[in-house]
């Protein structure tokens, strides 16, 4: 099964997170993507989706998010049968909007039919485990399959 890799980053550390993601899948085919450079057309119900995303100012999509996720407001597009995973990045310092970008996120692709399975990860910046340590981790749990991936978080 094709795992597409989209990540939503401000700083960079949800692009190098998502590169390790796709490291630790490495076995299946993968495609590692700026959601900058990913038009939604392209979203596959044949693929399984890892979004990886950080979270910016008040608990705010990151700047490089921002158009892919305009754009799915936007159209609203039928994403029935599409499976994706989340894998959020966030400092707990925040509070209330701790991690919100992934929420931000999968709450957006599951309005247009979208199904989240697996763990929904949420990185604390104030842990001391790294993001990319903790995202090798969660994408060893992920059953990356038609069957698995069919069930719902």
């Amino acid at each position: 099964m094709r795992v597409v890799i989209l990540f939503g980053s401000e700083m960079g550390t949800a692009e190098a997170t998502a590169d390790s993601v796709a490291d630790e899948l490495a076995a299946h085919d993968v495609s590692v993507y700026d959601m900058t450079d990913f038009d939604i057309d392209d979203l596959d119900v044949r693929d399984f989706h890892i979004i990886v995303c950080s979270t910016y100012g008040d608990g705010d999509l990151p700047t490089g998010a921002e158009p892919f996720f305009d754009a799915v407001d936007a159209r609203r597009p039928d994403l029935t049968g599409l499976r994706f995973a989340v894998f959020g990045l966030g400092d707990s310092v925040y509070g209330d909007t701790f991690n919100r970008g992934g929420e931000i996120a999968a709450e957006k692709l599951t309005a247009c039919g979208a199904v989240q399975v697996g763990e929904h990860a949420r990185h604390d910046a104030s842990a001391e485990i790294k993001a990319k340590d903790m995202a090798r981790e969660w994408a060893r749990g992920l059953s990356i399959t038609d069957e698995a991936a069919l069930t719902p978080a």
